[in-house]
């Protein structure tokens, strides 16, 4: 691919679309958002479809197109599955989109895309092996290795958010209901919602996860006692991803990855679970913050990643 070449980067949320294009060095050269169509999938499309376009017009130039989505495309039938977007699920969006647009295009999961934002030009640029997690309304993951998304046989690697807390407190079990219909996975306990659960149900607070921080800050020692339940959970479930992947660099985005005490704290308290005498593995803020996934989208495009593995 030729290093001018634009790509088009596409974030699909559920609420709004953002579209960026970058420049063959990363350069951002367009900016666009407009609000999901709520409910409708050809709504959706034709808002897809005009974005690029109207981008393309402003541009002067045609560019690769890459699209960051919750869910993911199952590899049995080629729809679309997972989404919390549930007008996406059961659709063919892949092909739908490509031919509209008359190219072919590369979706990923959404975590997978902030994972390869954050390991080809983010904080861990260079980085072999990067797990990439969000944690703000929901918990999700995305591994990255050597330049290349993990995507699996089933379209769910990095699929941290729906696996147990690890090492359980009796007071944790069986852990809160979660809506994938299981009990106590990683996203009741660290998502912003969940914090903020965890806050009432053992203190009596009905406060927000910035409030809670900022009581912390000035004093609150209730407040303190949940942040660092709070981290020892984190680092109990990055032990287990360290156990399991060993990667240089984890990444941290969503509204919690905001709480600055996170990387100095969790670091100091991993190395009781993880399974080895050090632990080298960095914990790292994401560079390009809540602009990390429609640039990862655009990224699928790299010629080190966004092929089918």
């Amino acid at each position: 691919m030729e290093r001018n070449t634009i790509r088009f980067g596409i974030d699909l949320g559920g609420s709004k679309i953002e579209l960026i294009a970058l420049d063959g060095e990363g350069g951002e050269l367009w900016r666009r958002r407009v609000p999901t169509p709520q409910g409708s999938y050809a709504g959706t499309l034709d808002a897809l479809a005009a974005l690029v376009h109207e981008a393309e017009a402003g541009l002067g130039a045609r560019g690769t197109v890459g699209i960051g989505t919750p869910g993911a495309i199952s590899p049995a039938s080629g729809l679309m599955k997972n989404s919390n977007s549930v007008c996406l699920n059961g659709r063919p969006l892949k092909e739908d989109i490509e031919a509209l647009l008359d190219r072919e295009i590369r979706i990923a999961n959404d975590a997978n895309c902030f994972a390869l934002s954050e390991a080809t030009d983010g904080a861990a640029a260079g980085a072999e092996v990067v797990f990439g997690v969000i944690i703000g309304t929901g918990c999700g993951g995305g591994v990255v290795v050597r330049g290349h998304v993990l995507t699996g046989p089933n379209a769910i690697a990095g699929e941290w958010g729906h696996n147990p807390l690890p090492w359980p407190q009796a007071d944790e079990l069986p852990g809160p209901s979660c809506y994938c219909g299981k009990r106590g996975c990683l996203e009741t306990w660290l998502s912003g919602p969940g914090l903020s659960r965890e806050a009432h149900r053992v203190a009596g607070l009905d406060v927000q996860p910035a409030e809670l921080v900022r009581r912390a800050g000035a004093g609150d020692e209730v407040c303190e006692a949940a942040l660092q339940r709070y981290e020892d959970r984190l680092a109990r479930g990055l032990a287990q991803v360290v156990n399991v992947l060993d990667p240089e660099a984890i990444v941290l985005g969503g509204g919690l990855s905001n709480m600055p005490r996170l990387y100095a704290n969790v670091p100091r308290i991993w190395g009781r679970y993880v399974f080895s005498d050090t632990v080298r593995t960095r914990l790292l803020p994401a560079r390009y913050g809540d602009s990390s996934g429609v640039r990862g989208a655009a990224w699928l495009w790299n010629d080190r990643a966004g092929r089918r593995r």
